[in-house]
């Protein structure tokens, strides 16, 4: 089942994949140590088949949804 995330939600990294997607026009593939597993970061922008477009502060990476879940609001 995919997990859906609004536009400017914030979401943390659950897991990481094999290597990383840059969200550029041309995306380039970077190995996966520029984040880390529970680096939260900002969505973005959605893309076909569950990708998401996340903002860390290295950079913008497509992840699946599989890799990320929703950081619960601040009070």
């Amino acid at each position: 089942m995919s997990k859906e995330f609004t536009i400017n939600s914030k979401v943390r990294v659950t897991s990481l994949p094999a290597y990383l997607k840059t969200a550029d026009t041309m995306p380039m593939l970077r190995p996966p140590d520029l984040i880390s597993i529970g680096e939260e970061g900002v969505v973005i922008d959605r893309r076909p088949g569950e990708y998401w477009v996340v903002k860390f502060t290295r950079g913008s990476f497509l992840l699946e949804s599989q890799y990320l879940e929703a950081v619960p609001p601040t009070p």
